[in-house]
C-alpha cells in the first residue's frame, strides 16, 4: 500500500485517502484493484454505484480524517480513519 505521505496524483493534486476493491491476507498484495479516490472535503452520503460494502483496503493521507458509516445517508455506526 502506499504510505499516507504517498496520496498525490501525477499532477501534485492532493488526495485525503483511496480506497482499494481488492485485498489480500499477505501484505505486498493489498491495496489492489479498482480505487476510489476521496479529495479533500468530500462529502459523500452515498457510495459511488458498485463501491458499497466493496471498499477492503484504504490508505488516509496525512493531515485528513476520513468517516465512514455501516449504513446509507450517514447513519447507523460511524468509524474514523486517519493517517
Amino acid at each position: 500500500c502506499p504510505t499516507a505521505a504517498d496520496l498525490r496524483p501525477a499532477n501534485g493534486t492532493r488526495v485525503c485517502a483511496q480506497l482499494y476493491a481488492d485485498n489480500s491476507p499477505y501484505y505486498d498484495q493489498c491495496c489492489a484493484g479498482e480505487v476510489l479516490v476521496v479529495p479533500p472535503g468530500s462529502d459523500m452520503p452515498y457510495m459511488p454505484r458498485g463501491w458499497s460494502a466493496h471498499a477492503s483496503s484504504l490508505v488516509v493521507g496525512t493531515r485528513c480524517e476520513l468517516t465512514v458509516w455501516d449504513r446509507k445517508a450517514k447513519k447507523g455506526k460511524s468509524r474514523r480513519f486517519s493517517a
